[in-house]
């Protein structure tokens, strides 16, 4: 690839059968006023790009393209069956877009990339993510895994709903009073909501957040 390569060689080579670490660098734009928290990338016989949402069948930079150009095909290279990572990395970069997982370290229960067979050996250490984005001013997360160890992690009393947020107690930043929990509905397809649906939910965010 062109760009900076985001790969955590490391933690690859570090990975065996029994526990994987998280195979990417945390992308932390300076500026970034959200900071998308997943629970962990896919196996990487699923990827198409070596970074966040690499799956090709995950909807998040269709959702994106909608969402930012009117255009779902925006970031998608549908000849090579890839996205554009090129484009995407500046995308993030100029709009102040983080991203992450709640998870360092899993056991993968079962041979797929659902959440619900993912086992937790290493949570994120979240506060130091956020100490260094001043700009914060949500997390956001679309799964209930994300969402759920975030809960956990940081002592929210309230876990939020899709499509609402909640505020995270005892954090602030240098540019905002407070920082919130927004959860999002999933960008997977197994997720039982509309494309255009989604993409208007995450519009809200966007327009919330002052992206838009």
């Amino acid at each position: 690839m062109n760009m900076k390569s985001y790969l955590n060689t490391s933690n690859i080579a570090r990975s065996t059968d029994e526990v994987e670490y998280h195979p990417l660098i945390p992308f932390l734009p300076e500026h970034a006023k959200v900071l998308f928290l997943g629970s962990f990338p896919p196996q990487r016989k699923r990827w198409c790009i070596d970074f966040y949402y690499p799956n090709f069948i995950n909807d998040h930079w269709r959702i994106e393209g909608e969402v930012f150009f009117s255009n779902r095909q925006y970031f998608v290279d549908e000849e090579a069956k890839r996205f554009k990572l090129d484009e995407i990395v500046a995308f993030c970069k100029e709009k102040g877009l983080a991203f992450f997982d709640t998870s360092t370290a899993i056991r993968r229960l079962q041979d797929n990339a659902s959440d619900k067979f993912l086992e937790v050996v290493e949570p994120t250490n979240i506060r130091a993510l956020i100490v260094q984005l001043p700009h914060l001013r949500a997390i956001v997360t679309t799964g209930e895994k994300a969402t759920d160890t975030i809960v956990h992690t940081l002592n929210i009393p309230t876990m939020p709903n899709v499509n609402s947020w909640v505020l995270i107690p005892n954090i602030m930043n240098c540019d905002a009073d407070e920082i919130v929990l927004y959860r999002l509905p999933s960008s997977s397809r197994a997720y039982p909501l509309a494309f255009n649906k989604k993409a208007e939910a995450y519009r809200k965010m966007y327009e919330k957040m002052g992206l838009l």
